[in-house]
C-alpha cells in the first residue's frame, strides 16, 4: 500500500466520523414536547417496551432494546417479520411499541399497524421522514433524519443508524434518571461483570475463615507468629486476646520493618512490634468498599470481626483479584 492509498483510507475515515458525529448533532436542537412525550409513554408503561425494526435498524433495535432492559426499563426485541407470522402473540395491550426505519415505509412494519392499533398499544416511531406511514400512525414520533449518509454513495445505512442508535441511548439514560435507577440497581442486572461484582460481592463471600485465618495469642513470641504467617501465607498474622478479641496485625511490611531494629525474634513478643488499633472490617461490608479501603491505606490484607471486635477472617487482595473485583 503505497502513501497515497494510506492517506486516502486516513481521509474517508475522517469523512465518516464528521459525518455521523454531524448527525447526532443536528438531534439536539430536536430535542421537543415529542421527546419528552415519549419519555412518558414509556415511563407510564405497565407492561414492557417492544422494540422493532428491520434490517440495519433491526440490529439497531435489538441493540436499544437491550440497552432499556439493563437500565431499568423493561424490554426486548421483536422482528417485524416474525411479529405478522406468530410473534405478536408476544405483544399485550399494556405495552409500548418502540418501531424504527428511517423511510418510515418499511413493508414489515407497516403491515402490523393496524394488529399494533387494534391491540390498544401506545406507538413511538423514531424515522428519518415525518410524513411517513409509521410517523403519522405513531403516537409519537422522533425525527431521526439526517443530512446525508457516510457511505459516499449515500445508499449504506450509516449515519441514519448512527443518529438512531444515540436517540435510542438518550431515551434510555432519560427514563433511568427519571426512575432513580442507582449503580446498584445496575449491578442487579449485570451480576456477572465486574461492576456487578463489586457492587453485590460481599467480603463474607470470599474472606478466609476458621482455620485458614492466620492467628496468634497476645505474648506469642514473634518466632511463634513468623511461623503462622509462613503456614497460612496471607502474608500476615491477626493478634487475639483470650476472648478472641483483635489486639493488633502483624504484616509482612511490619517484619522489614522489625528486621531493620535487628529484634532478636526467638525472645521478641509479638506485642512489642505488632501494629495495635489495626483497621477491620465487617463481614458485611461490600467488596468493592474493602478494594477502596485497602487501596487507599495502601492495605495488602485486612482483618475481619464481628460487631464485637471478635475475628472471623481474613481477607487480602488476592481474594479480589480472584474474585473479580479488582
Amino acid at each position: 500500500m503505497n502513501r497515497n492509498d494510506t492517506a486516502n483510507l486516513l481521509r474517508l475515515a475522517r469523512q465518516v466520523l464528521e459525518t455521523e458525529a454531524a448527525a447526532i448533532t443536528a438531534l439536539v436542537p430536536r430535542l421537543d414536547e415529542h421527546f419528552t412525550a415519549a419519555c412518558r409513554l414509556l415511563l407510564a408503561c405497565r407492561g414492557r417496551v417492544v422494540v422493532m425494526g428491520m434490517g440495519k435498524s433491526g440490529h439497531v433495535a435489538n441493540k436499544i432494546a437491550a440497552t432499556l432492559a439493563s437500565t431499568g426499563t423493561p424490554a426486548f426485541y421483536v422482528h417485524p417479520g416474525e411479529a405478522s407470522h406468530g410473534d405478536m402473540g408476544m405483544i399485550t395491550g399494556e405495552d409500548v411499541v418502540l418501531a424504527l426505519s428511517n423511510s418510515g415505509e418499511t413493508g414489515e412494519l407497516i403491515i402490523i399497524l393496524p394488529l399494533i392499533k387494534r391491540l390498544g398499544v401506545k406507538l413511538v416511531a423514531l424515522t428519518g421522514q415525518s410524513n411517513s406511514t409509521l410517523a403519522k400512525a405513531a403516537d409519537v414520533n422522533l425525527d431521526v433524519s439526517v443530512a446525508q449518509e457516510a457511505c459516499p454513495l449515500n445508499l449504506a445505512p450509516t449515519a441514519s443508524t448512527t443518529a438512531a442508535l444515540a436517540m435510542g441511548d438518550a431515551l434510555a439514560v432519560s427514563l433511568l434518571s427519571t426512575r432513580g435507577f442507582t449503580e446498584e440497581d445496575f449491578a442487579r442486572s449485570h451480576p456477572g461483570g465486574s461492576l456487578g461484582r463489586r457492587l453485590l460481592l460481599r467480603v463474607q463471600d470470599i474472606m478466609h475463615t476458621g482455620e485458614t485465618v492466620p492467628t496468634v495469642a497476645e505474648g506469642a513470641l514473634l518466632s511463634q507468629a513468623l511461623m503462622e504467617m509462613t503456614r497460612k501465607g496471607l502474608g500476615m498474622t491477626a493478634i487475639v486476646d483470650p476472648r478472641n478479641r483483635v489486639a493488633g496485625i502483624f504484616t509482612d511490611g511490619d517484619l522489614r520493618r522489625t528486621l531493620e531494629k535487628e529484634v532478636n525474634v526467638h525472645r521478641t513478643k509479638i506485642d512489642e512490634v505488632m501494629t495495635r488499633h489495626c483497621t477491620t472490617i465487617v463481614p458485611e461490608t461490600l467488596a468493592g468498599e474493602a478494594l477502596h479501603l485497602m487501596e487507599s491505606h495502601k492495605f495488602n490484607a485486612l482483618l475481619v470481626v464481628d460487631t464485637s471486635g471478635v475475628l472471623v477472617g481474613a481477607l487480602n487482595m488476592h481474594d479480589l483479584l480472584r474474585a473479580g473485583v479488582v
